[in-house]
């Protein structure tokens, strides 16, 4: 309907979210207005990447549920070796890679597919996965961690993210990973563990 139409086109404005620390501290990345996308909130971030700095250098990084790339583009822009981003809208796959290209990120790639169809076959190990799904779908997030511990894919470091921190806490017993800290800011609860 003409309603929807007006709505639509109203949500393609581009967003803007904006790199904390690192060599691109202060960049300014812009991505779609895409059903389900929401960048991890920038104080969460700041918490997250003040954890990870020392452990940051020379890593490889899976940005599994990419999105804005926010985590990813932190990770890199502090001195990660590759970060990998996943990513199925393709409208937000062509604007991380515009985003990579504005950067000079050479070390970055975009892989515009889904993290369950990504996770069935990859191969890794990562260093560092970041994993914030969209709240909506927690169940997500749980069958993605099954498929990464199954195929051994987290090396050091694995990142969640949800509504619920008893569910995050309850997802690292279950897959036998070790809480390493936790964080909150408004209703979203971050964990980082370790394997």
């Amino acid at each position: 309907s003409a309603v929807r139409h007006i709505n639509r086109a109203g949500k393609d404005r581009r967003q803007q979210v904006r790199i904390i620390s690192g060599t691109w501290r202060s960049r300014t990345l812009s991505f779609p207005d895409t059903k389900g996308l929401r960048p991890t909130l920038g104080r969460t971030r700041e918490t997250l990447f003040n954890w990870l700095r020392p452990q940051l250098t020379g890593t490889n990084c899976l940005d599994l549920f990419a999105g804005s790339g926010a985590l990813g583009f932190e990770a890199a822009s502090n001195g990660a070796a590759t970060v990998t981003f996943v990513e199925p809208a393709k409208s937000a796959a062509q604007a991380l890679s515009a985003n990579i290209r504005m950067l000079g990120a050479q070390n970055c790639q975009v892989i515009n597919t889904s993290a369950e169809q990504f996770t069935e076959a990859a191969t890794g190990p990562y260093d560092i996965i970041f994993l914030d799904p969209p709240y909506e779908k927690p169940e997500l997030l749980e069958h993605v961690l099954g498929k990464l511990c199954e195929h051994a894919m987290i090396k050091d470091y694995v990142y969640l993210e949800a509504l619920s921190e008893d569910m995050l806490l309850e997802l690292c017993g279950r897959f036998n990973l070790a809480p390493q800290r936790t964080t909150h800011a408004g209703a979203t609860h971050s964990v980082l563990a370790s394997i």
